[in-house]
């Protein structure tokens, strides 16, 4: 995944250029003030170090050729730190996979002010994005299933980043993304109609009208305990990509 705000480290184009990042795609274009150079940047992520391999070219205007390269840029990205102290991260732990994997969602909410949002997204790796998308998806789908994450707002951010494509290459969460997948087609199909603001009584009825839903919020409250054993065993494995644990 590819947060916003990455800052260069390593920049080695001509000229005066402009990167146009984007979480949520695989590829990028980059744009060059004052020239016709194109570029596709496609991610290689190594922790939290990001690289990618920029294609471009320079079209010559008195010659109908085109002059390709490649190259690799290297970029860092400016993350907030998250720390949580071992004393309460122990005591989660024995409260339950809930609240072992409630302690850094909140710590990582309270890093960048609370909500996340396209300003402070480049303050997170791409773990800390996908834990907090999984919260939201946990926490609408829990109360109200995926008709009513979808009239909250949500849709966007679940369907249209590559929260599900994590889940499977990195997450090992495969079947969880295979359902992810199936219900972005419905969220394309219903969701100018799901997210239109309406009266109390208007939204209950949308769990009527919409029944092709159910059987995916079946699904999830089905495999709810074992997706949340999950999350938490990964953040358990990969401790140092979500917080800063203190002693003190």
């Amino acid at each position: 995944m590819i947060p916003l705000g990455l800052e260069p480290k390593a920049y080695c184009l001509e000229g005066s250029c402009s990167i146009q990042l984007s979480y949520g795609t695989d590829l990028c274009v980059l744009r060059c003030k004052g020239s016709d150079y194109f570029g596709i940047i496609q991610i290689f992520a190594e922790n939290s170090i990001f690289r990618y391999l920029i294609i471009y070219y320079k079209k010559e205007l008195w010659h109908d050729y085109l002059v390709f390269c490649a190259l690799i840029c290297t970029f860092v990205p400016v993350m907030k730190e998250v720390i949580i102290k071992d004393s309460d991260l122990q005591r989660a732990a024995m409260e339950g996979m809930d609240q072992f994997i409630r302690v850094f969602v909140d710590a990582i909410r309270e890093a960048i002010g609370g909500e996340l949002t396209a300003e402070n997204m480049g303050e997170l790796n791409a773990d800390q994005i996908t834990l907090l998308a999984w919260d939201t998806l946990h926490e609408e789908v829990m109360d109200g299933g995926f008709v009513q994450l979808i009239h909250n707002g949500y849709g966007m951010f679940i369907f249209k980043n590559p929260f599900a494509k994590a889940l499977n290459k990195l997450w090992g969460m495969r079947a969880l993304s295979k359902m992810l997948y199936e219900v972005h087609t419905l969220w394309l199909k219903y969701r100018e109609e799901i997210e239109v603001d309406c009266s109390e009584d208007e939204f209950m009825a949308m769990f009527e009208r919409f029944p092709e839903f159910d059987d995916y919020d079946d699904q999830f409250i089905e495999h709810e305990e074992e997706w949340t054993d999950d999350i938490a065993h990964y953040i358990d494995d990969h401790l140092d990509r979500f917080a800063v644990i203190s002693e003190e």
